[in-house]
């Protein structure tokens, strides 16, 4: 004699206002969203879903913003200080990518309060938080070459710092990696320049 088929389970649903556990991503009701958003609402742009450490976070962006402070002078430097056959085409690479790491910058300064910190801009600490270093190089290619040592050192740590960040902060991983595929360009355009130079 056959066993009668046996009932299915009844399937678990999250409670009201709670993620699924399952992976499935049952959506908070519109209740209890509403109810969490007049919930520490000094704390602005951040909310209960925030699953990053805020304060590893801003500390990670403000080293970022020195290096690309530390980038914006030294890309100066060499903007204003290049001189020789080449130097007229180089400047103006000089030039475009001082204004792009500005731009990092900003972005990066604006995150940073977005997750209610404070930028940190004191110009005594820049070089010392800085990944990549202030080289002034002796020639065109040498500014060329720090450079690119530069742009290899900012493509490592927007790497690392994307990898330890992940999914915890979808907003401050897309901004990083906006800058990262810019870092690899620039890098990109320096190691050219490199391997075409006349005499290397």
């Amino acid at each position: 004699m056959s066993k009668p088929a046996s009932k299915p389970k009844p399937r678990k649903t999250a409670a009201p206002g709670k993620p699924s556990s399952s992976g499935s991503g049952v959506l908070t009701d519109t209740a209890t969203l509403r109810a969490n958003a007049r919930k520490n609402i000094g704390d602005g742009a951040i909310t209960r879903t925030y699953l990053a450490d805020k304060k590893v976070v801003i500390k990670l962006l403000n080293d970022a913003l020195a290096t690309e402070y530390v980038c914006v002078l030294r890309y100066y430097r060499h903007y204003f200080m290049a001189s020789g056959m080449l130097a007229d085409s180089i400047k103006a690479e000089f030039l475009e990518h001082a204004q792009q790491e500005q731009a990092h910058a900003n972005l990066l300064a604006e995150r940073i309060v977005q997750l209610g910190g404070e930028p940190d801009l004191n110009p005594d600490t820049l070089s010392k938080r800085s990944h990549a270093e202030y080289k002034e190089g002796q020639d065109l290619r040498d500014m060329v070459k720090e450079d690119l040592i530069a742009e290899r050192i900012a493509i490592d740590s927007y790497r690392e710092m994307i990898n330890y960040i992940g999914d915890r902060d979808t907003t401050t991983k897309r901004i990083l990696e906006s800058i990262l595929a810019q870092e690899e360009e620039h890098a990109d355009e320096f190691s050219d320049l490199l391997d075409g130079w006349i005499g290397k």
